[in-house]
């Protein structure tokens, strides 16, 4: 146990370092505490036996930033780091919109506005108009890729693609004159 957390603990300044050089500063990065785990042996049915051959140490280092470009290029690049002894895993990056509040508003007036020129559109067939709101309901938000077409009930907030097409819904009830 105690050569797998040297090894980690001799890693992880390399790690760190790359990282900087990347131009991450310290409040991007943050270090998780180690864990490990015993490696038992498996027999020739592929049960695991009670026999301890080795463990298993590891720590995770996230980093977040607003220049998605610089984490798409670590996220890719930092394998790199396996050609000189460093054991890396890296966790496909999560990409999120963060300013959605600062659009939340506008858009429901936006997807409001839509509803009333469809009930329009849907009426005038019938020689009728679209009368006062009754009642407004917001419907969820999906965060999806560009070209996806993908809808949920519950919404959807897709954290896989830097770029997304964002879609609100206004539920809203109106009165025919």
């Amino acid at each position: 146990k105690a050569a797998a957390y040297a090894v980690m603990n001799k890693q992880r300044p390399e790690v760190l370092k790359y990282l900087k050089e990347q131009g991450f500063e310290d409040s991007n990065i943050e270090v998780k505490a180690p864990r490990g785990y015993d490696v038992y042996e498996v027999n020739y049915n592929g049960s695991s036996t009670n026999k301890i051959i080795g463990f298993n140490a590891a720590q995770s280092i996230s980093v977040q930033s607003e220049d998605v470009q610089k984490i798409k290029k670590v996220s890719t690049d930092i394998t790199n780091l396996t050609a000189q002894g460093i054991d890396v895993t890296v966790y496909e990056p999560s990409y999120f919109y963060s300013k959605l509040s600062d659009l939340k508003v506008k858009m429901l007036q936006e997807a409001t506005k839509d509803a009333k020129q469809r009930a329009s559109a849907m009426l005038k067939a019938t020689h009728n108009r679209v009368g006062k709101i009754q009642s407004v309901r917001m419907g969820v938000f999906q965060i999806t890729p560009v070209n996806s077409t993908n809808v949920s009930d519950m919404g959807i907030n897709d954290t896989r693609t830097i770029e997304k097409k964002i879609t609100s819904v206004a539920n809203v009830t109106f009165s025919i004159k």
